[in-house]
């Protein structure tokens, strides 16, 4: 196979990858019309259910056999490996969407789901498609996409203040570039994006906002 072929099929399973990643971008969207506590009893079960999974798969050789034959082609390097701590990314949105229903306030929660599940798709494609100068692991081709969509989520949740919504979205773009490691574990952007971005977004409500936390706490 040509290297050009090659990158074009890397580029196509990545795709299908990342339309499954932005499909996500449905749990902001409905957490926005219900309740904590209904959200919680639906990513609860959700998340439990794709942990299981992934820890079963490494002890069940049907399962693990039935998992690689059907997504192999768009499994990342680590995911492929057949270790009970190795979790796939959809594992690790829902434990990320989890945390941000339990911990943050629902426009906090809701705007950045939205940077992991938009702005990290689109910046993922930029990046395998477009990405010639590398910052890390990562291009600049593909955080500028990752900032610029993240600008325009910003521009649309309703009650975000103007300000608290930049350091968000240039918190998660930072974020995104960077690949966090510790102990030489790399932890998934998954996580590292929505939660490092709602802390930040949080802390400056705390600091400087205070009196308008309680408008974060409903969708108009």
């Amino acid at each position: 196979m040509r290297h050009s072929d090659s990158n074009q099929l890397n580029f196509r399973f990545e795709l299908a990858r990342k339309l499954i990643h932005l499909f996500s971008v449905l749990i902001a969207i409905i957490y926005c019309s219900i309740t904590k506590e209904l959200a919680l009893l639906l990513l609860v079960p959700l998340f439990a259910g794709f942990l299981l999974i992934d820890l079963l798969k490494n002890f069940i050789p049907p399962l693990f056999r039935w998992y690689h034959d059907t997504f192999e082609p768009m499994l990342r390097e680590h995911e492929r490996e057949k270790e009970p701590l190795q979790f796939n990314g959809a594992t690790y949105i829902m434990f990320s969407a989890m945390l941000l229903v339990l911990v943050f306030p629902k426009i906090i929660a809701i705007t950045c789901f939205s940077l992991v599940a938009v702005s990290d798709t689109l910046a993922a494609l930029a990046g395998k498609k477009f990405g010639r100068h590398k910052i890390g692991e990562k291009s600049l081709e593909g955080s500028l996409a990752f900032l610029v969509s993240a600008l325009l989520i910003i521009a649309i949740v309703p009650r975000l203040d103007l300000i608290a919504g930049i350091i968000t979205a240039l918190t998660a773009t930072i974020v995104e570039a960077l690949s966090l490691r510790i102990n030489g574990f790399k932890v998934d952007d998954n996580l590292t994006i929505p939660l490092v971005s709602a802390l930040v977004c949080y802390l400056y409500y705390i600091l400087v906002l205070p009196p308008k936390l309680p408008l974060l706490e409903t969708c108009p």
